[in-house]
C-alpha cells in the first residue's frame, strides 16, 4: 500500500476548514515529519503518525531551495519506496517531481475525495478555502472543478 507523507500546507488549510478528516478517509494514515510537527502547531489525530527522517547533507542542499518543512517531506519520501507527498508549494513540487517523487496538493486530495463519493460536490470546499489566506488561482479552481465534473 502506497504510503502518503503530507506537507504543512495540505494539514493547515484542510484544519482551518475543518476538512482534515477526509486524509483520514482517504489514506487511513498519514505520514508527517517532526519539522512538519512542530509547523503545524496543533494536536495531531492519531491517525496522523510522526515518523523519524534520517537528517543528511541532501536535505540542507534543498532547504537551499525551499523551506525546511517541504525538505523534510520529501526526504521522507526519498526514504519511503512507492510513497506520495501532498505539497502544493510550487518550488516544492518542482523538486519532488525532478527527484522522481509522486506528488499531489491539497486540491488532488478534494478531487480523490469527490471521485471516492466521500464529498458530494468540491464547490463549497473550494469556496471555504478562498475564505482563508490560502490562495487559489482561477485557472487551477478552473481545473479542478473540470476534473471533479463540475
Amino acid at each position: 500500500m502506497r504510503k502518503i507523507i503530507v506537507d504543512t500546507s495540505c494539514l493547515i488549510i484542510l484544519s482551518k476548514i475543518k476538512e482534515l478528516p477526509l486524509l483520514k478517509l482517504l489514506y487511513g494514515e498519514v505520514l508527517i515529519t517532526d519539522t512538519i510537527a512542530k509547523e503545524f502547531d496543533e494536536p495531531l489525530p492519531d491517525w496522523i503518525i510522526v515518523y523519524p527522517i534520517k537528517l543528511n547533507e541532501k536535505e540542507f542542499v534543498y532547504e537551499k531551495r525551499i523551506d525546511k518543512g517541504e525538505a523534510s517531506a520529501i526526504m521522507l519520501a526519498l526514504e519511503i519506496p512507492n510513497s506520495t507527498i501532498i505539497i502544493d508549494d510550487f518550488k516544492g513540487r518542482a523538486l519532488a517531481k525532478e527527484l522522481g517523487l509522486k506528488v499531489t496538493g491539497t486540491m488532488g486530495v478534494i478531487i480523490s475525495a469527490k471521485n471516492k463519493k466521500l464529498i458530494p460536490r468540491i464547490k463549497p470546499i473550494l469556496e471555504k478555502i478562498k475564505e482563508t489566506n490560502f490562495y487559489i488561482s482561477k485557472a487551477l479552481e478552473n481545473e479542478a472543478l473540470g476534473l471533479a465534473e463540475e
